[in-house]
């Protein structure tokens, strides 16, 4: 019986037809070279063959070189059909030629006379003239080559942000100008290298503490709607201790004039008629009214934190830079 397989036919060949055409296992033949190449198995200048370890190197092929991708050439002629090309330098210029503009109550808070919101009623009061002609719409558009009055006086953007904060001390007003001639807060950084400065918010005339005073007015917009969300953290005196029936009151919520007040914390500190109070609200006389409403006068108050600011390293009635970190995070204060 013939064997279902021929093991000779089925036995795996492992000759290299590239190397000896083919057939029967056979020994590698001696390569020799053609008289016109170069002899890769010598060294060069040398009839002496490269040792076994030489031969083993690996020369790394060089590195693939990328090339920038070329850049379309301009047409020579304005009718030749390109609508791929694209001027970059022209088009930069162009940009740069087209007039900047913003809404007049904005270039007004950028003058530093005052912020957006109270220039938006100086605007409608027609107290504000472009190019010599009164405009009464706070967000008509102005060029930045336009020239802007107000009273009168010709007005400039800022070319500088500045941000101070003050530690009042009690008898200033927090205003820019006080007809009455009393001492303002602007008084306090007459020192500082920046005009048209105003504060941010207000404190009453014996209420002392944190202020912000700047020439930013979108800053000084943005820091007084309501929702800015900022925390203040007052310290109170009280012309007598603050009952336990009251404390849970003032928490609970105490309901004024104008709508119920809420505070997020109270405590007390040495004596129950010194409190820590922590507030979010920024309603005229807030912290006063909530105390007056259940029969305390408040003898002392003393604005301690504002928006992440504390007094450390400001004496009483001083004041220093804000740094670039504490600016950053003002800016985008959430509390």
């Amino acid at each position: 019986m013939e064997d279902k397989y021929d093991k000779k036919k089925d036995k795996p060949s492992y000759s290299n037809p590239f190397r000896d055409g083919g057939g029967e296992d056979k020994p590698a033949r001696k390569r020799v070279a053609r008289s016109d190449e170069k002899r890769p198995f010598k060294k060069e200048g040398s009839d002496q063959p490269y040792t076994p370890t030489e031969r083993r190197k690996v020369v790394p092929p060089p590195e693939a070189v990328v090339e920038e991708p070329k850049k379309r050439r301009k047409p020579k002629h304005d009718d030749d059909d390109d609508d791929d090309y694209f001027d970059e330098k022209a088009a930069k210029k162009a940009k740069s030629d087209e007039p900047e503009i913003m809404p007049l109550n904005k270039y007004l808070a950028h003058s530093g006379v005052c912020s957006r919101r109270e220039a938006a009623e100086v605007i409608k009061d027609g107290k504000v003239k472009v190019n010599n002609e009164v405009v009464t719409e706070p967000g008509y558009k102005v060029q930045l080559d336009d020239i802007v009055s107000m009273n009168e006086k010709k007005l400039g953007l800022q070319k500088g942000m500045v941000y101070i904060l003050l530690n009042k001390p009690k008898d200033y007003i927090t205003t820019n100008d006080d007809p009455q001639g009393r001492r303002t807060v602007m008084d306090l950084v007459e020192g500082a290298d920046a005009e048209r400065l105003f504060p941010v918010g207000r404190l009453d005339r014996m209420t002392t503490g944190l202020l912000l005073i700047t020439n930013d007015g979108d800053l000084t917009q943005k820091m007084a709607h309501p929702s800015y969300n900022m925390k203040k953290i007052y310290q109170v005196t009280l012309d007598k201790p603050l009952t336990k029936a009251d404390a849970e009151q003032i928490v609970a919520g105490v309901t004024l004039d104008d709508g119920v007040a809420h505070v997020d914390t109270l405590a007390y500190l040495e004596s129950k008629n010194e409190l820590g109070l922590e507030i979010h609200s920024g309603k005229n006389r807030i912290v006063r009214r909530i105390f007056e409403s259940l029969g305390y006068v408040v003898e002392k108050l003393d604005r301690v934190m504002y928006a992440g600011l504390t007094k450390k390293n400001v004496p009483r009635g001083r004041w220093r830079y804000l740094t670039e970190r504490e600016i950053v995070l003002l800016k985008h204060f959430k509390s």
